[in-house]
């Protein structure tokens, strides 16, 4: 792979001279230096970015992410990372340039694209990110797109290259879409060396490898030993690893506490208290909060959200347990409602989950809830199927935790998010949390206010139990808007009462329009530009 096919001006300069005055020329020059004499080589470097979030909700929403061939992506939709980075360190003007390896492939059947990165790299010197970018309208309406080295972003370089602003260019509008994106801000960047070199280079520079010019002396530059161009402490980690070692840890179960009990719990016995963490999706978080819908999430009845319109935590658990069987079976108290695209105080989303169930037998299992959408209800719909991993169940301090269980979209919990998302879809991933006793501690669930969530005020989740219209987190707001009490009383309406499959689509057609019409407008944006139509 080439080092680079942009250097910044300093270099550039240089192979300018070189170029003019010739090989032999220089040869002949006493004292003279070669332009390769003032670069350094680099290698193991990690380049970690998310593009913009808003990009990664619109695509997640109807499309995927694949990315392959040394790059990934973090979990929850979250940034990508490019690997293998490898380049040069330019001793004098004290830039990096650097070339990664990795395939994203973002892509929507529905909205009918496909955009292709590829080749990126990351300039200091010129404070930028490029790649070679291809996009694909999947209809033929409109030619395939490509362009090499497209200037993706602007980047406000660091001596340290970790959490850099990015502001996103007007060639980053063209390929993914949406004019709008031209001069918005755009996720951090951060590029770190990941692994360093087992054996030291000899002839290497004394100064540290940033990515920021300076002015000061080169001897002025902080080093890091005699002969090392490359920082010897220790790197940051890639940032979307970095909430992980925030949570409550496993192992603060098993410590010992004044309130432990004198005596293990029985093998088998009912569940004496619990909580459940879950976020649902990432995406449809964001989007539900997202310039699109426009709308809120409320927690209520017990449950907490996290800050930053985080994942949620359902608590006050019932159930039972057999450890020696590996069986679980726990009910959490709490709801969560997800409302959006008002139109003349009528929301087209508006969907609860409450009384979340979760079981386990032998490492799988399944996660329902009741869903009450646009004020109908269906009580015991199998969102998603569970799969821990270890399919023993263990009680340290009488508390059994199982967390980082996989959480996949069943049939039925498609239909309750109105067929937005696919059957076998990958959701937020689920922790478990029970207590066998009443002396036993739980971790703390973290979160927040109990009653507020994001945006809004306490309610009662999951529509009235006379059949009326009911609140759903949030003063005065009802779920479904006038006129949607169909079916939505507890107890009322044959489907409400038996659990059978959820009214479809949940969401309902209303819902469905808007949802589709709103999150399409970056697509029919990009649409209307290319057949030459003025962009809103």
């Amino acid at each position: 792979m080439p080092v680079r096919r942009r250097r910044s001006t300093a270099l550039a300069a240089a192979v300018a001279t070189a170029a003019a005055l010739g090989a032999a020329a220089l040869a002949t020059l006493g004292g003279a230096t070669s332009a390769s004499a003032a670069e350094a080589p680099l290698a193991d470097y990690e380049l970690t970015w998310g593009i913009k979030q808003s990009y990664r909700t619109y695509v997640g929403m109807f499309g995927s992410f694949t990315a392959s061939e040394g790059a990934s992506q973090a979990a929850g939709n979250g940034a990508f990372a490019f690997t293998d980075g490898t380049g040069t360190y330019d001793t004098t003007a004290h830039t990096v340039g650097l070339a990664f390896q990795g395939k994203l492939v973002s892509a929507s059947a529905a909205h009918q694209f496909e955009v292709t990165l590829t080749d990126v790299r990351f300039d200091s010197g010129a404070g930028e990110i490029t790649a070679d970018v291809t996009t694909v309208d999947t209809s033929g309406a409109t030619p395939t797109k490509k362009g090499d080295d497209v200037p993706l972003a602007k980047v406000a370089v660091t001596r340290a290259m970790t959490d850099m602003a990015t502001t996103l260019t007007t060639e980053a509008g063209e390929y993914l879409g949406s004019a709008s994106y031209a001069g918005a801000a755009g996720d951090p960047l951060t590029v770190v060396k990941k692994t360093p070199p087992t054996t030291e280079p000899t002839t290497g520079p004394t100064t540290e490898p940033t990515g920021q010019p300076t002015t000061g002396e080169p001897s002025k530059e902080p080093t890091t030993g005699p002969t090392d161009p490359e920082p010897t402490d220790p790197e940051p980690t890639d940032p979307q690893t970095t909430p992980a070692g925030q949570g409550p840890s496993p192992a603060a179960s098993t410590s010992a506490s004044p309130s432990a009990p004198a005596s293990a719990a029985p093998a088998k016995g009912a569940v004496a208290d619990g909580t459940l963490g879950w976020g649902v999706k990432e995406s449809f978080r964001a989007y539900v909060v997202g310039t699109i819908a426009k709308g809120r999430v409320t927690v209520s009845g017990g449950a907490v959200q996290a800050a930053g319109n985080g994942a949620f935590t359902f608590k006050d658990a019932t159930g039972t347990y057999d450890t020696d069987a590996d069986k679980l079976t726990a009910t959490f108290k709490g709801a969560v409602n997800f409302k959006g695209h008002e139109s003349g105080g009528t929301y087209g989303l508006d969907l609860t989950l409450s009384n979340l169930k979760a079981t386990l037998d032998g490492g799988t299992g399944t996660l329902s809830a009741d869903v009450n959408s646009l004020g109908t209800q269906t009580k015991g719909v199998v969102l998603a199927d569970l799969e821990a991993k270890s399919g023993d169940l263990k009680a340290a301090q009488d508390v059994i935790t199982v967390d980082d269980v996989a959480a996949t979209l069943t049939a039925a919990g498609a239909k309750a998010f109105g067929d937005f998302y696919q059957a076998g879809t990958a959701l937020d991933t689920v922790d478990l949390s029970v207590a066998l006793s009443d002396d036993a501690q739980l971790p703390d669930g973290g979160g927040s206010d109990t009653s507020g969530g994001t945006g809004g005020g306490a309610g009662t989740a999951g529509g009235s139990t006379g059949g009326g219209t009911g609140t759903a987190g949030g003063t005065g707001s009802t779920v479904g808007g006038t006129g949607t009490t169909t079916g939505g009383s507890i107890g009322g309406g044959s489907l409400a009462s038996t659990g059978s499959d959820i009214p479809g689509p949940a969401l309902g057609a209303a819902a469905g329009v808007a949802v589709v019409v709103g999150a399409g407008a970056v697509y029919a944006t990009r649409r209307r530009r290319n057949q030459g139509q003025s962009a809103e």
